[in-house]
C-alpha cells in the first residue's frame, strides 16, 4: 500500500511538472467571466462573485490576483465572523519582562494598508450587523475608522476587494442593499462538459480517460437534480468531483463516491438519488 500510494504521489509530481501548472486555474466556457472580473478589477472597483458552491469563485479569485501581480489576503464569513475576526484584536506581549498590550491588524486592516486584495469568501454568511463598518472602505472614500483602536486607515492605491457569495443556503442571508450596491457582480454558473473535462484533466490525479468522461458525464446528472431541488447544490460541486476524481486512483470508485460525496449528506433520499445516478454510469 505505501509503495501505491508512492506511485500516485510521483505520478501527480510528473504530472505538475509536465502541465507547469497552467496559467489559469479558473475554467469555464463563458470567457466573459475572467475578462469581466479583471477589467471591473482594473477599473478599481469592487467585485462580487455570485454562484453555486465548488463552481470555481475562490479559483478565479487566485487567477485575477496572479494576473494583477498582488498579494491576496482573505477571510471566511460565519455567522461567528465579528470586528475582531476583520479588524483585529489585542494581545499581551512581554519584552524584557515587562508586559505590553498590542494590537494585531486583522485581514481588512492588513489587505487596506498593503494594498493587497482582499477576498471575503461567503460574504453573506456574516451577521449584517457587522459588515456596515466596510462601507467607507468599500466606496469612493477607501477609508476606515477603527472602533477597536480609534485608527483611521486611508487604503493603499493597489487595495481592491473581490466578495463572494452562495445563494440560497443555509446560514446564508440577504446581503444589505447599501453593501451590494458597493458591487460590480459577476455570475458564475456551472461548469459545462467540455470546461469540466478540461479541469479533471488538469487538476486531479486521475488520467483514465474513460473514467475521467464518466464522471463527467456523472456529474451533469448531479448539476440536473441539483437545479431541479433533488439533491444539494454542494453535492454537484466541482470540488467535490475532484476529490472523487483522485480517490478512484487508489480505491474503488463507488467507495470514493462514499467518501468524497455521499458520507457527507444526512438525508437519505438524497444518498438514494446520487447513488442511482452514479450506478447509470459506473455499472
Amino acid at each position: 500500500m505505501i509503495q501505491e500510494k508512492s506511485a500516485v504521489s510521483t505520478k501527480h509530481t510528473l504530472k505538475m511538472q509536465m502541465n507547469k501548472m497552467p496559467e489559469f486555474k479558473f475554467k469555464h466556457e463563458d470567457e466573459s467571466i475572467r475578462s469581466d472580473s479583471l477589467d471591473i478589477l482594473k477599473l478599481g472597483k469592487n467585485l462580487l462573485l455570485k454562484g453555486p458552491t465548488g463552481a470555481g469563485k475562490t479559483r478565479l479569485a487566485d487567477d485575477l490576483a496572479a494576473n494583477l501581480g498582488q498579494d491576496m489576503v482573505s477571510i471566511n464569513c460565519s455567522v461567528d465572523t465579528d470586528m475582531e475576526a476583520l479588524l483585529g484584536f489585542k494581545t499581551i506581549e512581554y519584552k524584557e519582562g515587562k508586559q505590553e498590550i498590542l494590537f494585531v491588524d486583522g485581514p481588512v486592516v492588513r489587505a487596506m494598508k498593503n494594498g493587497c486584495i482582499l477576498y471575503i469568501d461567503e460574504i453573506n454568511m456574516a451577521k449584517p450587523e457587522v459588515l456596515p463598518i466596510l462601507n467607507a472602505a468599500l466606496d469612493y472614500r477607501r477609508t476606515l475608522t477603527n472602533p477597536l483602536t480609534g485608527e483611521e486607515i486611508t487604503a493603499d492605491g493597489d487595495f481592491l476587494v473581490i466578495a463572494a457569495v452562495n445563494i440560497g443556503y443555509a446560514g446564508t442571508m440577504p446581503m444589505n442593499e447599501a453593501l451590494l450596491n458597493r458591487f460590480n457582480i459577476v455570475e458564475i454558473d456551472y461548469v459545462a462538459d467540455e470546461a469540466l473535462l478540461e479541469i479533471l484533466q488538469n487538476q486531479s490525479l486521475q488520467d483514465d480517460k474513460a473514467v475521467l468522461k464518466q464522471l463527467t458525464d456523472f456529474h451533469k446528472d448531479l448539476v440536473t437534480m441539483a437545479r431541479q431541488g433533488q439533491i444539494s447544490k454542494e453535492s454537484s460541486s466541482v470540488r467535490s468531483l475532484l476529490d472523487l476524481s483522485d480517490l478512484s486512483t487508489m480505491i474503488p470508485t463507488e467507495r470514493a463516491l462514499k467518501r468524497a460525496v455521499i458520507d457527507k449528506l444526512d438525508n437519505e433520499q438524497e444518498k438514494t438519488a446520487i447513488y442511482n445516478a452514479f450506478k447509470l454510469h459506473f455499472e
